[in-house]
């Protein structure tokens, strides 16, 4: 058993404590929601539902689902939970067509969030004797501003360093001793080339674990990040609509994340039915935030799929363990730990006067994504003059990277040269294994 822990009571209470104690909050969470948020109520309304109907956890099959779209359309206060007054922070996610989500945080919400990234610092051997070096990036992002805070909670010396200049990030990790490092797991492997590019050898840096995510990562990723890094190297799940990192977590286990069940209630549904699963079945991660009071998200169904299962775990605790995502029940791709949804890159094109058809190629070269995106030219806007085609290109990579904030390698291709299937392209192809 683990010493590893950051709030013990929680993270090691009996199930039937954790299902009182998560009966106690949804309880009075389905009431601040009711009383704060009349959009979720017209749900609860529609489905024929009051705060009483809502007894304890075994009650929350009952309340009707929320998703990102419903998100999108209450932007940007429509599912505000308390007055603007009492919030300190919002965080967002990338827009799909200009419409972003943005989460509200109280400073009660953020104490909470950093408690829960506190836990899967302390649970990669993380103590106030660390340095903790953060390269996910801040601002918007969720990933900077929850490990910064997690770091600060445990007494690491925390090196907030943003994502970027890896010259940079090899200097002060080399001479500050940094032990943890907190990045997407692209990013690690990319750090690791350039340490050796560099000459040094996995033993020459101080790191010990590394805490990585925001991105889908298999397991051959993670053995090659630990070798090149000579480190243990652990998962984190999140995402900006509850809260971001920290949601759930790994122990030295690494046989799954352990969810924070105490800030989240878990559920697997049917995507296609909306029917609870029993544990142990693959579907859609749903996820209830229990206590977060500016953004309080009752069955927000986060399109991921995985399994769930309470099987004793050898660290001691007894927080229910999510498998690594296998996939998405929508057609949302995350590429360099970006949402992005093929209607975006529709949008620009049709936006820069091209017709809906292109084809979107994602790959993985030396460990990070690679985006390219086949653009089909109509009988008009073709071109033989190579000059025109590579200023054409150039303006239509800038404009997808304004939408997406990623750069695409972007190709102009002849005219009904893209397949058809039925009538209708092919617009994904996805040449990642992202899953064993």
């Amino acid at each position: 058993m683990s010493n590893n822990y950051y709030q013990r009571e929680y993270e090691t209470m009996s199930r039937e404590e954790l299902k009182a104690l998560q009966s106690e909050r949804l309880v009075r969470q389905v009431r601040h929601v009711w009383e704060h948020v009349p959009y979720y109520r017209g749900l609860m309304e529609q489905k024929g539902v009051t705060p009483e109907d809502i007894r304890g956890i075994d009650d929350l099959h009952k309340l009707p689902f929320i998703s990102k779209e419903d998100l999108r359309l209450q932007y940007p206060y429509g599912l505000l939970g308390t007055d603007l007054k009492n919030c300190v922070r919002i965080h967002s996610t990338s827009g799909t067509t200009g419409r972003r989500v943005v989460a509200f945080y109280t400073q009660e919400d953020i104490d909470i969030w950093d408690d829960c990234c506190a836990r899967a610092i302390v649970a990669a051997g993380g103590t106030d004797e660390d340095v903790c070096q953060i390269a996910y990036g801040f601002g918007l992002f969720t990933g900077g501003a929850g490990l910064n805070g997690g770091s600060h909670k445990v007494g690491c010396l925390t090196l907030p360093m943003s994502s970027g200049n890896t010259d940079r990030q090899i200097q002060f990790m080399m001479d500050l001793k940094a032990t943890i490092l907190c990045c997407t797991p692209s990013y690690a492997a990319f750090i690791g080339e350039s340490l050796k590019e560099k000459g040094y050898k996995p033993e020459d840096n101080s790191l010990k674990a590394g805490i990585f995510g925001a991105e889908p990562w298999t397991e051959e990723m993670r053995r090659g990040i630990e070798e090149a890094l000579g480190i243990k190297a652990y998962d984190i799940y999140g995402l900006t609509e509850t809260s971001g990192p920290g949601v759930a977590f790994e122990c030295e286990e690494q046989t799954g994340m352990h969810i924070n069940e105490d800030h989240f209630a878990a559920e697997i549904i049917d995507p296609d039915t909306g029917e609870v699963l029993p544990l142990g079945a693959t579907g859609e991660l749903v996820l209830t935030s229990l206590d977060k009071e500016a953004f309080p998200l009752l069955r927000y169904r986060t399109r991921d799929i995985t399994m769930l299962s309470v099987e004793p775990c050898p660290c001691g605790r007894t927080f229910v363990k999510m498998k690594k995502p296998m996939g998405r029940s929508d057609d949302m791709l995350i590429i360099r730990g970006v949402n992005v949804f093929p209607s975006q890159i529709e949008t620009v094109l049709l936006n820069e006067g091209y017709a809906p058809n292109y084809q979107i190629i994602v790959g993985r070269e030396n460990n990070t994504d690679t985006l390219d995106v086949n653009v089909e030219m109509s009988e008009g806007t073709f071109s033989d003059v190579v000059k025109d085609m590579e200023r054409e290109t150039a303006r239509l990579a800038q404009a997808i990277k304004t939408m997406l904030g990623i750069t695409p390698r972007v190709h102009l291709v002849a005219p009904r040269s893209i397949a058809r299937s039925e009538g209708k392209a092919v617009r994904v192809i996805d040449n990642r294994k992202l899953h064993d």
